[in-house]
């Protein structure tokens, strides 16, 4: 099983985030009832492993059509805002 790709990210005020892009080596996606970015953090350094491109290690969100035992089985995922938190725009309920 392939680890999904973040294929983007709209939250540049994480520490992961440089230029839109995630450099978490993994994120996990959900808190049960949203599917929130529950890797994302403020603080004033930058974290996360420039060279690396962040993919989905976790999924929380068991009502997402992408979601298999708890695994995301999207080939990627892009991550942005809804409601002021940083979610998976590419969840899906099932």
């Amino acid at each position: 099983m392939d680890m999904p790709v973040v294929n983007s990210c709209e939250a540049d005020s994480c520490v992961y985030n440089v230029q839109r892009s995630c450099h978490a080596l993994a994120i996990t996606v959900g808190d049960i009832r949203d599917a929130l970015c529950d890797t994302f953090f403020r603080d004033s350094a930058k974290g996360g492993d420039p060279k690396a491109v962040a993919h989905v290690g976790a999924c929380k969100m068991a009502n997402c059509q992408h979601n298999v035992q708890y695994e995301c089985q999207a080939p990627g995922i892009s991550v942005g805002f809804e409601a002021n938190k940083a979610d998976c725009l590419t969840y899906a309920p099932a």
